[in-house]
């Protein structure tokens, strides 16, 4: 069994408050979960209304699908308008 974790580092900059923020991340975290099947958290920066910081889970019998898998949700990340990749960290156990 493979497990890979994500944590990916974003800024919101058209958030002006916590509520644009969250309707942005809650967003992501449905089309991350709905497209990949993919556990989403948003593991710090809550109560900051322009930065989030999102872990990812993802489990397999094989590492090269856990890392297709992450590289595909970080590339949908990464085209959406409404956030910035700070920095990403990808990690398999």
């Amino acid at each position: 069994m493979v497990v890979g974790l994500c944590t990916v580092e974003l800024f919101v900059p058209g958030s002006q408050s916590l509520k644009d923020k969250r309707q942005v991340i809650h967003g992501l975290k449905d089309r991350l979960r709905g497209k990949f099947n993919l556990s989403v958290a948003e593991v710090d920066g809550q109560d900051l209304w322009q930065k989030a910081v999102l872990g990812m889970a993802c489990v397999s019998n094989e590492s090269k699908h856990v890392n297709q898998v992450l590289e595909q949700a970080l590339n949908l990340i990464k085209s959406m308008p409404a956030v910035e990749v700070v920095r990403t960290q990808l990690e398999l156990l």
